[in-house]
């Protein structure tokens, strides 16, 4: 069986050393009631969850899958008992307002958490995580009465949540949705039509399922500026809040996928089901995003998670197999040959996953932080300042987290060699597993084109160029010692601050040059931001002892050395323009003579 041993020490590194979480907690009075030996304890108890109850799951969750059977949706064995221990231990309603039963914890620490079940079961944390996501929505949108019915029993997991929004034929362009919502004289709506991949559709986790769908009325404006919000349960709740009859609401049948198997992925019918107005008509776009903003960060750790989990494993095989013998000599002469570290291409896969891990790490608790701010801190210009920070990296930490892990964790499975193909050393799984991360909640394409376009060409470069200046104040202060980093994280910066304002420039010559550079742009962003994890890392580790520490620095430099200098590659093909892409015919992409 696969292994796992949840990464504490550097969780626990990450957050009191490079972040001083806890001097953060403490400056805010609605975080002062969490100190660093609190969130410690709340980590390792997750790390038992993880390592004992969800990871021997994951495995046999794959093998048996989510079944669809007279339109009732089963999940695997053992799913049932995990979700309720999840959800009796508070885990639901971690990072949820104390009002509705939640524990108030911030965002810098539920990454952390995220991380953990991420690696070792990732179709299972999908059920929760979308009730959590469903509930900042309403939390966000939806009237104080509504919020008093729904909100405490989702996060006790009594009830759960969705998001509705992909149809056959629209998902990222959703203004083209067929969803209607017809009104009725008490209020309620009649919603009819169908979404495919709904995550957690249906499932026997929870005795009601709150659904988020998208729609649209009778009279509404054409696109995205006539988009409402409903809520659809699937059983409607009495006045007295007790689940009543069924709604005209289920699924039609369930995905058959590449991963994710025991992730109950439906396709939903909506026929003539009874729905509720979240906030206003034809508003209904900003309150989903909320939901899906907080998903698309949540992905990034599906990624963080799985390439850790790859790591651990890959780190072990290679520990354990011997195979040829070391370039300088035998290592290991009692036994018939070296193990495979001795070769300098296996602690290069290694090093590429080890150095993406503890990065990503870092910027998922960064990023976290900012969410912090936004949510917690009564310091207006903070809050407008961190805004523009996640409005900014929000796409970064969805698809560069997710790009690269999947990468790591291809580069783990190749340490595997043929074993990496085979199921029973779980690379496999974590392969296919991983690879929605790229598609689902926007595609990683689609969240380059929202950097480069929304978040940079369109308020001039203003998000990015605030975000050069952090880092820039951060790398400038580094010790003479830190030098190395020093200087590659402020040369990254002004590569990135170059290719920017080339990029805005650009775009005004050629209206389909952004779309054409998008996702190197993305890339360089990510890489930039990964040397100022890196620098912040540093920092941290230069004047402490021990190895621990000191191999923070080592692998800093990896960074420097190995993996930065793709930021060259970026920005050179980012220049190389629209038009070598765009010349082609469409005839000549399926003519083949």
């Amino acid at each position: 069986m696969p292994i796992y041993n949840a990464p504490l020490a550097d969780m626990k590194f990450i957050l009191n050393d490079v972040f001083n979480a806890e001097q953060f907690w403490q400056a805010n009075e609605n975080l002062a009631h969490l100190d660093a030996a609190t969130a410690e304890a709340i980590l390792e108890e997750m790390a038992k969850f993880a390592q004992n109850v969800t990871l021997p799951l994951n495995r046999s969750g794959d093998e048996e899958g989510a079944k669809i059977e007279n339109g009732q949706v089963t999940t695997p064995a053992g799913f049932k008992e995990a979700f309720k221990q999840y959800a009796d231990g508070g885990w639901i309603g971690l990072g949820a307002d104390e009002e509705w039963g939640g524990q108030g914890m911030p965002k810098m620490l539920t990454v952390l958490a995220d991380e953990m079940l991420f690696a070792t079961n990732p179709s299972f944390l999908l059920y929760p995580l979308l009730s959590v996501g469903a509930g900042m929505a309403l939390n966000s949108y939806a009237s104080q009465e509504q919020k008093q019915t729904y909100l405490p029993k989702i996060y006790s997991g009594e009830w759960s949540g969705t998001m509705c929004l992909t149809e056959p034929h629209a998902g990222t362009d959703l203004g083209i949705i067929k969803t209607k919502a017809e009104p009725h004289a008490d209020g309620t709506y009649a919603i009819t039509g169908t979404k495919i991949f709904i995550t957690g559709g249906d499932h026997d986790l929870a005795e009601n399922i709150i659904h988020l769908v998208l729609a649209k009325t009778p009279d509404a404006p054409a696109g995205s500026r006539g988009i409402s919000l409903f809520i659809v349960p699937k059983f409607i709740v009495n006045a007295d809040g007790t689940v009543g009859e069924r709604n005209a609401a289920g699924p039609g049948s369930i995905e058959h996928k590449m991963g994710i198997k025991a992730s109950a992925t439906c396709v939903m019918n909506f026929d003539g089901a009874t729905g509720y107005l979240v906030g206003k008509e034809n508003e209904g776009l900003a309150a989903m995003f909320v939901m899906m903003n907080y998903e698309r960060l949540s992905m990034g750790l599906q990624g963080l998670g799985a390439s850790e989990f790859a790591y651990q494993n890959a780190a072990q095989y290679a520990t354990d197999r011997i195979q040829g013998r070391s370039a300088t000599g035998v290592k290991s002469p009692a036994k018939a040959a070296d193990s495979i570290l001795v070769h300098g291409d296996v602690r290069r896969m290694l090093l590429n996953a080890r150095a993406n891990n503890e990065a990503s790490r870092a910027f998922a608790v960064y990023v976290g932080q900012q969410l912090d701010i936004t949510k917690f801190s009564t310091d207006a210009e903070a809050v407008k300042a961190a805004n523009n920070r996640v409005a900014l990296l929000t796409p970064v930490a969805k698809a560069y987290l997710t790009d690269t892990a999947f990468d790591a964790v291809i580069d783990a499975q190749m340490v595997f060699g043929g074993h990496g193909y085979i199921r029973e050393w779980g690379m496999e799984q974590c392969v296919r597993d991983l690879r929605i991360s790229q598609i689902y909640e926007g595609t990683n394409g689609v969240q380059s084109q929202d950097l480069i376009g929304r978040k940079t060409i369109k308020c001039g470069g203003t998000f990015m160029a605030e975000y050069i200046t952090e880092i820039r104040d951060f790398a400038n202060g580094l010790d003479a010692t830190l030098n190395f980093i020093k200087d590659a994280t402020l040369d990254a910066a002004t590569e990135v601050e170059a290719v920017t304002e080339y990029i805005i420039e650009a775009a005004r010559e050629n209206a389909e040059f952004p779309n054409s550079a998008a996702v190197d742009y993305l890339h360089a962003v990510g890489l930039l931001s990964f040397s100022y994890m890196f620098a912040k890392i540093a920092n941290a580790a230069q004047a402490k002892e021990g190895d621990f520490y000191q191999n923070k620095l080592a692998l800093a430099q990896y960074f420097v050395q190995r993996i930065l200098p793709e930021l060259d590659m970026r920005i050179h093909k980012v220049k190389a323009g629209a038009e070598v892409i765009m010349n082609f015919s469409e005839d000549y992409f399926t003519n083949q003579s």
